[in-house]
């Protein structure tokens, strides 16, 4: 099989959902001049009906967004940057999220709003955010973050074919990362997450970039004879709760490595689950690998500290492990 990396399939998904429906089109800030490589040949292809660059006003390109899915087009909308989606959070609470429930299921909004995090860049405050926790909170969006090329693909051609909003999260620092791609056509359902490496001492739930850091941590324990089983979730929401809580129930022990900030992030919700839910199954308390509370600066000595590490996860193991 082929290798493509993140960027490489998540414009195969992209190209391969538009020759099959003509009803999706991809519109965003600077998506004709391809800034990041993900648009090649789209133009010469599809036409400048299907590749529309956008002024930039967030708020209005996902209220054009919201209005052309209500009427039966399928798009892809690309934000360029995750913390770029905070001005447009009326559009996506009061619309997008809530339309289908306001008008009694007589209209839905099939949109895919793509979201890139940059963050261990020397991008500051208001450009390193990884917002994808802020949005759990609001039913009716459906949220997904891939932690490998091949699940980008498979997991962008099911949000491009669902009937409701998906925001579509990138972790830039995949986009390099290859995987083995088949030349056949694949779907991966959303809301359903994965075992990526069996074990029966402790629990790792990671979540998106943070799934290598885990293999890492995994791999290096292994030595000292302790077990590490990897849970991606691959959705935040649905999220796959019994995946999750069948692996609590076989080891006992949860660590829960998460890139968003420690407060109300999507690390806090599994904690949350498993508490209730599995709170007889396990042997000690769940333990968060996180970013702490603060805004992120732009001085790489001081930014990149506050990041989980494969080192922090193999601390975070151990203290679980007694």
């Amino acid at each position: 099989m082929p290798q493509l990396t993140f960027l490489q399939a998540i414009s195969a998904a992209q190209q391969e959902e538009m020759r099959r429906d003509s009803r999706v089109f991809l519109m965003g800030e600077d998506v004709r001049c391809n800034m990041f490589g993900v648009t090649t040949g789209y133009i010469e292809e599809f036409g400048l009906e299907r590749v529309r660059d956008t002024p930039i006003s967030e708020a209005s390109l996902t209220g054009v967004a919201a209005g052309a899915a209500m009427v039966g087009m399928r798009p892809i909308l690309d934000y360029t940057l995750g913390a770029f989606m905070y001005l447009a959070v009326d559009q996506l609470f009061s619309i997008v999220a809530k339309s289908r429930y306001l008008y009694g299921g007589q209209t839905s909004v099939p949109a895919v709003f793509r979201a890139n995090m940059i963050y261990g860049n020397s991008m500051a405050a208001q450009h390193s955010d990884r917002p994808y926790s802020f949005f759990m909170g609001m039913p009716g969006l459906k949220i997904v973050i891939p932690s490998n090329a091949y699940d980008a693909k498979g997991l962008l051609k099911s949000a491009i074919r669902d009937d409701d909003p998906v925001l579509f999260f990138e972790d830039t620092s995949l986009w390099s990362a290859k995987s083995e791609i088949p030349q056949t056509e694949y779907l991966l359902p959303l809301g359903k997450g994965k075992v990526v490496r069996d074990g029966s001492d402790v629990t790792v739930v990671a979540i998106g970039a943070m799934v290598g850091l885990a293999q890492t941590a995994a791999r290096t324990l292994e030595a000292e004879g302790i077990s590490v089983e990897i849970v991606d979730p691959r959705s935040l929401a649905p999220l796959d709760r019994d995946l999750i809580l069948g692996s609590v129930k076989k080891t006992g022990r949860v660590v829960v490595v998460d890139v968003s900030f420690e407060t109300c992030s999507a690390a806090s919700e599994i904690a949350a689950i498993v508490a209730d839910e599995g709170f007889w199954d396990l042997r000690g308390p769940v333990i968060r690998v996180t970013v702490p509370p603060t805004h992120i600066p732009f001085s790489p000595v001081m930014e990149r500290p506050l990041y989980p590490t494969a080192e922090k996860v193999i601390g975070a193991i151990r203290k679980a492990m007694g």
